[in-house]
């Protein structure tokens, strides 16, 4: 097994709970890990015998681009949409985190990870 982290990917996005934050938008960070058998890939050295990160971003991408209230809902979308999507894939981690989020204080960031 292989694991492959696609991390840091950032986006401007219209997710929370409160209707401000659904109309002025937030910035999030998003990690990925991905548990997959890479001995094909690695000895072929052909990205049809691989996970394709491209096409994993613009999937990721695509769902952060849909409203949610809950980082959990987007988390999930973006878990089933990867699976669906992706043959080989035998464990999967997301984590979103919102920066800045409108808490009623100074809050770097919050976070939801979550993992099948």
């Amino acid at each position: 097994m292989g694991i492959i982290e696609i991390e840091g990917m950032e986006f401007y996005a219209y997710h929370g709970h409160f209707a401000e934050e659904q109309i002025v938008g937030n910035r999030f960070i998003v990690y990925l890990t991905l548990v997959t058998n890479c001995e094909k890939a690695a000895k072929s050295d052909d990205l049809n015998d691989a996970l394709n990160y491209q096409t994993i971003y613009l999937a990721v991408k695509e769902e952060m681009q849909i409203k949610s209230r809950l980082l959990e809902n987007v988390a999930g979308r973006i878990l089933d949409r990867l699976y669906s999507g992706f043959n080989g894939i035998e464990k999967a981690k997301v984590k979103i985190s919102k920066l800045n989020p409108p808490m009623g204080g100074q809050i770097e960031r919050v976070s939801v990870t979550l993992e099948r």
